[in-house]
């Protein structure tokens, strides 16, 4: 059995520090291999792929742009075309494509079906385009009970009859074992049943969202153990919030290496 490989979401760790390419140093520097984005537009591609190379980093991950703010978007939208400008360059293989909100005051059960037409126009449309480039587009649910609670994709059942419904093999699943747990639980029933169509995980604990070695609800060593059993070859992204030093607070992950003899650089 393969061990897991850890990809650094550095839109939420290394917070002390200033930028992008620092972040990226720190990450390599702290023994990843890997790393993910959520939003790296505010950088330009060619800047930031010459620091990934530089720390040694493969970027596995970035997001759609999340829209207009002010307007609370985050859907596909525009966005797509940029993100696959900075995927490319970037050489990353990854496209997480955002599914937007439920307008402010509607009733999600009124519009859903709307939504949902729209939303698959627009993943075959990206599917398509993705697969030009040899790109793959996942969808990740996020909780609505405290993270967004407009966000239109909060399941993984929503999101893989979407998937279904879509039926293009350059389309998986994200899960984010944070989000899954707050809107439905059975992590082990659902990491068995949807694992063949996922295509990349994170991780946090719940409900504060920090490390998986601080306290909260989830026991990560047997989470790891069973993506490992169950064949899971994708990256596991590390998207939490750092209680303390970021570097400090990864002793979760030099413990999980330790065990499996992983190789990797001390800072």
């Amino acid at each position: 059995m393969a061990p897991l490989r850890f990809s650094a979401n550095l839109s939420w760790l290394f917070p002390e520090l200033p930028d992008l390419p620092a972040r990226l140093r720190a990450a390599g520097s702290s023994g990843f291999e890997a790393a993910e984005v959520a939003w790296p537009y505010a950088e330009p591609p060619e800047a930031l792929a010459r620091a990934a190379r530089a720390a040694g980093l493969q970027l596995v991950l970035i997001n759609t742009p999340p829209g207009d703010q002010e307007k609370r978007e985050m859907g596909l939208g525009e966005g797509l075309e940029q993100a696959v400008l900075y995927a490319k360059a970037l050489g990353c293989p990854r496209i997480h494509l955002m599914a937007g909100r439920v307008p402010q005051g509607a009733d999600r059960a009124a519009v859903t079906g709307e939504m949902e037409t729209v939303f698959l126009e627009n993943l075959r449309y990206a599917a398509g385009v993705l697969a030009q480039e040899n790109l793959v587009g996942l969808l990740e649910p996020i909780n609505t009970r405290i993270t967004d609670p407009q966000y239109f994709l909060d399941t993984p059942q929503q999101a893989a009859a979407i998937l279904q419904k879509v039926g293009r093999p350059n389309l998986q699943l994200q899960m984010d074992i944070f989000h899954w747990q707050i809107m439905d639980g059975n992590l082990t029933g659902n990491i068995r049943e949807f694992l063949p169509i996922i295509g990349h995980v994170q991780v946090a604990q719940v409900p504060g969202r920090g490390e998986p070695g601080s306290p909260g609800e989830l026991h990560f060593p047997y989470l790891f153990q069973l993506l490992e059993d169950e064949g899971y070859q994708g990256f596991v992204g590390c998207e939490y919030q750092p209680q303390g030093d970021t570097v400090e607070g990864l002793s979760w992950l030099r413990s999980y290496w330790d065990k499996r003899g992983h190789p990797r650089v001390v800072q």
